[in-house]
């Protein structure tokens, strides 16, 4: 399935039905009085997430979302049928903004969440609404309201604990390969993975999701290479890990390629760049990575930083790592659920309806 993770759409909600004019006309009720009943409520647009999607890619061709409207009010007191809701499912992770004003209205993180992010009109009320004393037979009725319209801005941010860090072919992918049951594409050649890939990965009777963030390069902060595209896949991440190797063939130094992706970072988002992160050597069964470990360890050290040592194809050092990473991601839940308890205990109770005497 191709992977879209940005695309627009207009939504349109349904508009409310009119209210009805209309007289009683009984045999042997001449002159009764209104029964002209209320039009029926148009539909809302609504956003539910699916945490089977992982792509925009059926909103990109659904260029506008039209609800239903309402049913119009009939005589006899009989009112219009309401529309029903135009329900459109989005991954987990989706952020809706507004077109034009590039507000942010919406963020959606949760499986199975309903969110209306066009409103439908209410529908008009009929003549029987209208009776008075000095008026017993009003001719005039309310015209259902409009549904809302706006246009949509929809943005997709993977969902996952862990995100991969690392210039092309320093492993993610085959990292992501051996601790989960995601089968990512391998090749030698740079970009291969084109499309955030995610992992589930198992830690005795837990579990986190790990994100394979395709290559970034120098310069992706503002676009070079697919940085601009998919560093945004990192921001919901509660830690990262920097995977480093050793490429002779294109003499790249592991030290000044950390240095570079930490600066994209910082360019991109400050915050990223003080989220909980781990580096790591990969490709240790290769024996100029081996042998080129111990100096290297040395240099990541005086940065204050510990070089850990993997490999995938021997899972050599995979099982300490995956604890290592399950660790930052038990604190950051952690962390989180404190801060949403704080949240709830400082807002103010909901206020109650006073009740009426009988």
């Amino acid at each position: 399935m191709k992977f879209v993770d940005s695309c627009e759409v207009k939504a349109r909600a349904g508009d409310g039905g009119n209210g009805a004019v209309a007289f009683r006309r009984e045999k042997y009720v001449p002159f009764g009085g209104p029964s002209g009943g209320d039009g029926g409520r148009g539909g809302d647009v609504v956003f539910r997430t699916d945490p089977g999607l992982s792509t925009l890619l059926d909103l990109t061709y659904a260029h506008t979302l039209r609800a239903d409207d309402g049913e119009n009010g009939l005589g006899a007191d009989c009112y219009g049928r309401g529309a029903q809701d135009l329900i459109c499912r989005v991954p987990v992770g989706t952020q809706v903004f507004d077109a034009e004003s590039n507000d942010l209205l919406h963020d959606l993180t949760v499986g199975g969440q309903d969110t209306v992010v066009a409103k439908g009109g209410r529908g008009g009320r009929g003549n029987i609404h209208f009776a008075t004393p000095l008026d017993r037979a009003p001719r005039r009725a309310e015209p259902g309201e409009p549904g809302a319209e706006r246009r949509l801005r929809l943005e997709l941010k993977v969902m996952a604990d862990v995100g991969l860090l690392g210039f092309p072919n320093v492993g993610k992918s085959t990292f992501v390969s051996a601790c989960s049951r995601a089968r990512a594409k391998v090749a030698d050649y740079p970009f291969t993975t084109l499309v955030p890939q995610l992992g589930v990965v198992r830690v005795d009777d837990a579990s986190f999701v790990v994100a394979d963030i395709p290559g970034l390069i120098p310069g992706a902060s503002t676009g070079a290479g697919l940085g601009l595209r998919f560093l945004k896949h990192v921001e919901r991440t509660r830690a990262l890990l920097h995977l480093v190797s050793l490429d002779p063939g294109e003499g790249r130094d592991p030290v000044d390629d950390y240095d570079a992706l930490r600066k994209e970072l910082r360019l991109f988002d400050p915050a990223l760049a003080k989220r909980p992160t781990l580096v790591a050597l990969s490709k240790m069964d290769v024996t100029e990575v081996r042998e080129a470990y111990p100096a290297l360890k040395a240099r990541f050290a005086k940065k204050k930083l510990k070089l850990h040592a993997l490999s995938a194809a021997t899972g050599e050092g995979m099982r300490e790592m995956e604890r290592l990473l399950y660790e930052l991601v038990a604190k950051g839940r952690a962390a989180d659920a404190a801060e949403v308890e704080a949240r709830a205990a400082e807002a103010p109770p909901p206020k109650r309806r006073a009740k009426r005497n009988p």
